[in-house]
């Protein structure tokens, strides 16, 4: 018979999405019978600042523990919070303004936002290379094919959100930059060295690991570095000799939506998730569909029963998770409701900011 302890150890390693803008009375059941140690929202979960604090207090009431209030929000093309308060600049945009206080003022608006309605963790920075093979891929989302350019923006970003309690998420490792493909979609085969993934795209995460909470590990296949190839997401190489030894890291591996065509190139959702766990990864995104978060669930369930050594690899990586809530998660009481006088006050805030930084790219123009 499957314990209630190792039920709620296997549902601590989810992030799971949620259907709509209030909680089901099935998502409370499963959510409550799950424990997962998050959930994340899109902008199908977000209409107002008052429902959204009633969605975060459902789930707060749900769940026993602390947990990741999660959305991605970089700004331009991936900003869940258009519709509510309007566009964000995005990542390029702030980074073409060459300004570390502009980067900086990037992520306090960020920041400011999120914490004003109930989020703990941005998913970003993106710290992706910008190079001409994924420019159609990636777009504005990353700000510079240098690596220390990079760096500069994101230790800044980081620096922007830190005072308004809201975590990072560095992403998308071991990097993208050298990708044809969206990951959403298909598996990406980035053919490149492990000379040049390491003196490149590893730059800003051997740079940053001390400052990252949590790193996102991408759907990508690296055919001349691994063989097989196989997704980063579900490669031991990359999570534990790479992330881990080589780079000592030592926060929260989590992966990149376990939903992405990505992933499901190469395995089923079950079975990806599986070997995610057996990898090192510590956290898994399941952001859409409630069958794949349940059928997830009662695989790795399954699995642990039947491995020890995989049952270690569960209690290894829940032990990692509650310890690194304990440690990140310090206030976990919800601000209160965002009055209509605090939104305009946040669209002001978002309107100076694009405002500064359209001066400060005429002043480098001239």
């Amino acid at each position: 018979m499957k314990t209630t302890a190792l039920r709620h150890r296997a549902g601590s390693l989810l992030i799971v999405g949620v259907e709509s803008t209030a909680l089901t009375a099935l998502e409370t059941a499963w959510l409550h019978s799950l424990q997962p140690s998050g959930i994340i929202l899109f902008r199908r979960n977000i209409e107002a600042a008052a429902q959204l604090h009633g969605l975060w207090q459902q789930a707060a009431s749900t769940l026993t523990q602390p947990f990741f209030r999660c959305v991605d929000l970089e700004g331009g093309t991936v900003d869940r919070l258009r519709d509510l308060i309007g566009p964000t600049p995005s990542a390029a945009e702030v980074a073409s303004t060459n300004r570390p206080a502009v980067f900086r003022a990037h992520g306090a608006l960020i920041g400011r936002m999120l914490h004003a309605l109930g989020f703990n963790l941005d998913l970003a920075p993106v710290l992706d290379l910008a190079l001409p093979i994924s420019r159609g891929v990636m777009g504005t989302r990353v700000v510079s094919a240098d690596p220390a350019n990079v760096i500069a923006y994101a230790r800044e970003f980081i620096a922007g959100l830190q005072p308004h309690g809201v975590l990072c998420c560095g992403k998308h490792f071991p990097g993208l930059g050298g990708g044809t493909l969206d990951s959403h979609r298909a598996t990406p085969s980035i053919s490149l060295t492990w000379e040049q993934v390491w003196e490149q795209d590893l730059q800003p995460y051997r740079a940053l690991a001390a400052e990252l909470p949590l790193i996102m590990v991408n759907h990508a296949a690296y055919p001349k570095i691994e063989r097989p190839s196989r997704p980063a997401s579900l490669s031991r190489f990359w999570i534990q000799e790479v992330l881990r030894g080589k780079l000592r890291y030592r926060g929260l591996v989590i992966s990149d939506d376990m939903e992405m065509g990505g992933v499901l190139d190469h395995a089923s959702p079950e079975a990806a998730a599986i070997e995610a766990i057996a990898a090192g990864t510590d956290l898994l995104e399941i952001c859409h569909r409630a069958d794949r978060v349940l059928a997830t669930h009662e695989a790795l369930l399954r699995e642990a029963e039947r491995s020890p050594a995989f049952a270690r690899c569960v209690d290894n990586a829940a032990k990692r998770a509650a310890g690194a809530k304990l440690q990140l998660l310090k206030k976990p009481d919800l601000p209160r409701p965002l009055s209509v006088a605090a939104l305009k006050q946040l669209q002001n805030a978002q309107q100076r900011l694009r405002e500064r930084i359209a001066r400060a790219t005429a002043e480098t123009a001239g």
